[in-house]
């Protein structure tokens, strides 16, 4: 996909986000917001996988370390044929498979199960561990939340990937500043994320992450990394796209009511205007 055609495709899956936490009347359309760049780069460009044979063998895998944004997920996946687009609006319904975080035993693409923070992240270093016994050339790719990892687990999880020099693993953090309680550098400061992913021997990347230009050459450049894993800090918006949601630390886990849904839409076909005209 070209730059116009990654930022369309974004664009219905922050629409499939906001639509599918609004049908559940819960959610966390903050975050998910604010990683639908990565979700599109990945599934759209990055990453091998055959929505036709989810389980393939030699598939990339992606583990969805924050959980909590499987709206995100779901709506990457559901836009690439993993499955209808129109099961968004099931999210967290009784006897829906689109549950409130990712299972892999549900959803079709959801490589590992999550939820609790930090666990994630240990899931893909053992994937990416597999990956290296098995001589396997699959790369691993997994997505924390900034303020996740102030969890110790994430740490260990890095020192062991590093140690092993795994650099078919790929650690990206969804840097929006933002967690539950408010700015992530006044609750716990987890700064400089960098700095502490490369003292765990890993090669360290910022990037803007609504920049697909930027986004490409990271992902490239973690691919020709060879003899540690990288890890790239990706400075985002909280809420992104969404005027009245973007850095507002409250829409962090909460739904947006019918007027507030009908406007948060309305930004979003905004934007798809603004897209098609950069067309012509």
């Amino acid at each position: 996909m070209n730059n116009l055609e990654l930022k369309k495709m974004a664009n219905e899956v922050r629409k499939g986000i906001v639509s599918s936490v609004h049908s559940a009347k819960a959610g966390h359309p903050g975050g998910s917001l604010s990683a639908a760049d990565i979700y599109t780069y990945l599934y759209f460009e990055e990453m091998n996988i055959d929505p036709e044979n989810p389980k393939m063998e030699n598939r990339d895998r992606f583990v969805l370390s924050k959980g909590h944004t499987a709206p995100g997920l779901y709506s990457a996946l559901a836009n690439r044929g993993f499955f209808p687009v129109e099961d968004l609006l099931t999210l967290r319904k009784l006897g829906s498979y689109l549950q409130g975080h990712p299972c892999m035993e549900h959803v079709p693409g959801v490589d590992m199960s999550s939820g609790s923070l930090g666990q994630g992240i240990s899931a893909a270093v053992g994937m990416a561990l597999a990956g290296k016994m098995d001589d396997k050339d699959y790369r691993v790719y997994t997505l924390l939340g900034d303020g996740e990892v102030q969890e110790g687990q994430v740490w260990e999880a890095a020192m062991f990937a590093g140690f092993r020099k795994l650099d078919n693993l790929v650690v990206i953090v969804d840097n929006n500043g933002l967690q539950i309680d408010g700015p992530i550098d006044e609750v716990c400061s987890p700064y400089p994320i960098d700095k502490k992913f490369e003292a765990f021997n890993f090669h360290a990347i910022n990037v803007d992450a609504h920049d697909f230009d930027a986004l490409r050459a990271a992902f490239k450049e973690a691919r020709q990394t060879k003899g540690m894993p990288t890890a790239i800090i990706a400075h985002s918006v909280k809420g992104k796209g969404v005027s009245f949601m973007e850095g507002n630390v409250g829409w962090h886990g909460k739904a947006p009511d019918d007027e507030q849904y009908a406007a948060a839409m309305a930004d979003l076909n905004k934007i798809s205007e603004e897209l098609l005209k950069e067309e012509v």
